[in-house]
């Protein structure tokens, strides 16, 4: 606690990704439950265009989910004495807490410049954040781990350009329908789910308007589910929640797209817990303590899988998850004896509790 009894939480949020305004909505809710008998926010944002600038501590502004981070007095960091400044004054920073999705925020380049800096952050590092950030190296981690992975086919913008048919050609041996993705877009930016080849052209087009890296991966059967992993005190394991379920009924939308999760959301249903045999539920836990550990994930995480009949896939996994009351990874963590206040305290433990640097 640099000034005085309560520890000063840098509060980061907006970022330059498409995910700007979730961030800024997320800001709000954490604002609005922290313990303030125990913390005092310090809230920096970071404009669309990169500059970090004070920020506001008005928690029913930044949950409108509309709202963008404006003009402020600018923010700057001093690398190796993790001192966050504003108009030349120190803020007397004890921790971060990013909460930034997509690009610059979860891939592992701001837990960089926190490295560098030296100053202390909720979340998983530098490598495991980039690494869950790409969908495509997240498969071939988890694949060498022995973790159940579905079948996918990479496109980069080049290969697209010079080996469209011998891709093609692979990709036709995948399954339909055929999911078309951006390989580092969160949210499910992006986005398209296709029945035939005919498709695929268009859908590569539009995956590559958020990353010109794309992953086409086959469909899968099965319910989707998902389980919420808290890392572990000290030297102790990660911790896994109960498993919850994505129930959608909107007929407009086939998936779990950005519109369903954020825009059109009265067709969806999050089932916690899911109706699922005890047997297998608790085998889905343990797989989505596996996986955290298997990425080197710290902090938080969440683990998304379809299940068939007793059949687990793991679809992928998210170092920053949406963290709204009503998002799913603090749902779970409610129904698994832990409120939204008590998770916050948590994490916020953890991170003081590590040091930077290699561990």
């Amino acid at each position: 606690m640099k000034n005085g009894s309560t520890t000063r939480v840098a509060l980061i949020y907006g970022g330059r990704s498409g995910e700007h305004p979730v961030s800024c909505m997320t800001a709000g809710s954490v604002m609005a439950s922290i313990d303030r008998d125990r913390y005092e926010i310090v809230p920096i944002g970071i404009r669309r265009d990169g500059t970090w600038v004070s920020g506001t501590t008005d928690s029913e502004l930044l949950g409108t989910g509309t709202a963008e981070v404006g003009p402020g007095e600018p923010i700057t960091v001093s690398y190796g004495t993790g001192e966050f400044y504003e108009g030349g004054k120190s803020l007397e920073i004890d921790v971060a807490f990013p909460l930034l999705h997509g690009p610059f925020g979860e891939d592992g380049t701001i837990q960089g410049l926190f490295e560098m800096a030296g100053v202390k952050y909720v979340g998983s590092g530098v490598f495991s954040s980039a690494a869950v950030m790409d969908k495509h190296f997240t498969k071939i981690i988890l694949q060498a781990a022995g973790l159940p992975v579905g079948p996918w086919v990479l496109v980069t913008r080049s290969g697209w350009e010079n080996s469209r048919e011998e891709l093609t050609d692979q990709i036709a041996q995948l399954r339909m329908p055929l999911f078309v993705k951006p390989t580092r877009a969160g949210s499910s930016l992006g986005i398209s789910r296709i029945e035939s080849l005919d498709q695929l052209d268009e859908a590569i087009r539009e995956a590559q308007k958020h990353d010109p890296k794309v992953i086409v991966e086959q469909g899968l059967a099965g319910r989707e589910v998902e389980c919420a992993v808290l890392g572990g005190r000290g030297t102790e394991r990660a911790r896994a929640s109960t498993v919850g379920e994505i129930i959608l009924n909107n007929p407009t939308s086939g998936f779990y797209d950005f519109e369903s999760k954020y825009v059109e959301t009265d067709g969806l249903v999050l089932q916690i817990p899911a109706e699922i045999p005890e047997d297998d539920m608790e085998r889905l836990r343990t797989m989505a303590v596996e996986a955290f550990e298997a990425v080197d994930c710290e902090g938080m995480a969440r683990v998304d899988f379809f299940f068939d009949g007793g059949d687990i896939t793991i679809n992928e996994i998210n170092t920053i998850p949406g963290f709204t009351p009503y998002s799913m990874y603090p749902l779970l963590w409610q129904k698994s004896g832990m409120t939204y206040a008590e998770l916050i305290d948590e994490l916020l433990t953890l991170a003081l509790e590590r040091q930077t640097g290699l561990r």
